[in-house]
């Protein structure tokens, strides 16, 4: 399983630099107008659903990437602490927010250990990259670095044909396997956890942590929503 997280972080620090074309749906991600506005549209309602969490004084983003959730996050926190194990991401997050509300880290998720609390805990499309041994102990920390009265946000990716690249072959539904073979546009193949959460397991997973869930589908492409600490 080490070996396996170690090449999920490479695919990711060496996708970095195309990371912002799925998100934009750009290049291999282009599925014609018609797809990519009800894409955009259902990030739309997560980000509206975002914002409605503010206004906050702080808050965590685990797994910032490209700082594409990070500049959503500033529109309601003061502050905000971007968390990533990819020093390329970093880099191009930095770059792009260019913003001294927004401190740094970079650290392997899953050696992370909270160092204090906040407002709001965010993950964007992290959840489903966490393997099913590691959740409870992760969701855990994730409770510790939360104030009392704070709140978790989450997105992630449900099983949709047309969410990832045009050249990459979705999973079978039937499989019971947690892995995923990912292209970059070079060729280059990493293979990564992938797993596609439903809102009823997710939430029992959170309420074993002492959150209060409330989650939610979109039409097509995103699981999201959020759980409160008493």
């Amino acid at each position: 399983m080490d070996d396996l997280l170690q090449e999920q972080i490479a695919y990711y620090r060496a996708r970095a630099a195309e990371y912002d074309e799925w998100a934009l749906r750009k290049g291999r991600y282009d599925h014609g107008p018609e797809l990519n506005k009800r894409w955009h549209d259902q990030v739309e309602e997560v980000r509206q659903a975002l914002l409605r969490c503010g206004p906050l004084e702080s808050a965590l983003e685990l797994a910032c990437g490209t700082g594409i959730w990070t500049q959503q996050l500033l529109r309601s926190s003061q502050r905000v602490h971007a968390i990533d194990a990819a020093p390329e991401m970093l880099a191009i997050n930095r770059a792009k927010l260019l913003s001294d509300r927004v401190s740094y880290e970079q650290a392997d998720l899953f050696a992370w250990r909270p160092q204090r609390q906040y407002d709001l805990v965010f993950c964007g499309f992290w959840l489903s990259h966490v393997p099913p041994q590691q959740m409870a102990p992760f969701l855990q920390r994730v409770a510790q670095a939360l104030r009392p009265g704070g709140r978790f946000f989450l997105v992630d990716s449900r099983r949709a044909i047309y969410a990832g690249a045009s050249d990459h072959s979705l999973r079978d539904p039937f499989s019971d396997s947690i892995l995923d073979e990912r292209k970059l546009n070079d060729g280059r193949r990493f293979t990564i956890v992938k797993v596609f959460h439903e809102p009823d397991q997710l939430g029992a997973s959170l309420e074993a942590q002492g959150l209060r869930p409330s989650l939610q589908l979109t039409d097509s492409y995103f699981i999201y929503g959020w759980a409160d600490k008493p």
